[in-house]
């Protein structure tokens, strides 16, 4: 039987090269250095917004498809996050100076969008162990890369701390879910291949890469 905790362990450190280029973007380096001009963040809050709306009906749609299993709290607690991420969202995007209409009618960037495509890949077609296990490898590289973009908002470009909040919700992020480690586990036990948890989070790794790369090209740096 295939043990959870060792599984994502394993598929972790096959993808840390993935996650060190996540963490070590360039977005961010120019982020600390005060090279993004102000007009890329405005970018950055609108794919946000099309990246959280359609997670939000992609976890419902899987709430749907697994209401009797036990992944029900975890999925749940899921879409409260994403719930929150959109109301703190809407504070970032005030700040610069945003209204909802504007972030609406902002244009999806593919590259950037590919993320939420696979979440709704995984809605539709996948399990709750697939989904659980590509979000546990993503969220330490997203986390890490939220708590570095909020705190280089507030230092290099004085956007004040309320008005970051969206950041430091990801930012802090457990690395590894016990909740999440339960779901895993449940769908191993019911035959959920391994093969296909490691397959989620290595195509969710590299969308996520693929987000900041876009942002990047998007910000000019």
């Amino acid at each position: 039987m295939t043990d959870a905790r060792h599984l994502i362990e394993t598929i972790r450190n096959e993808l840390k090269p993935v996650e060190e280029a996540i963490v070590g973007h360039r977005y961010l380096e120019a982020l600390r250095t005060g090279h993004v001009p102000q007009q890329a963040f405005r970018i950055f809050a609108g794919q946000q917004y099309h990246i959280i709306a359609s997670d939000l009906r992609s976890i419902a749609l899987l709430v749907a498809r697994h209401d009797n299993l036990v992944s029900r709290p975890y999925l749940l607690g899921l879409l409260q996050g994403e719930n929150t991420a959109f109301e703190t969202l809407a504070k970032f995007a005030r700040a610069l100076g945003m209204s909802d209409t504007d972030l609406r009618s902002s244009e999806p960037i593919p590259s950037a969008f590919a993320y939420s495509a696979f979440v709704a890949w995984l809605g539709l077609y996948g399990s709750d162990a697939e989904l659980a296990a590509a979000f546990t490898a993503n969220f330490a590289a997203w986390g890490a890369n939220c708590g570095q973009m909020g705190s280089a908002l507030k230092t290099q470009y004085g956007i004040k701390s309320d008005a970051v909040a969206f950041f430091d919700l990801f930012a802090n992020l457990a690395a590894v879910d016990g909740t999440a480690l339960a779901v895993i586990q449940h769908g191993l036990d019911r035959g959920v291949p391994p093969i296909l948890l490691e397959r989620a989070a290595c195509l969710m790794q590299g969308y996520e890469l693929m987000f900041w790369d876009s942002m990047a090209e998007a910000a000019g740096v």
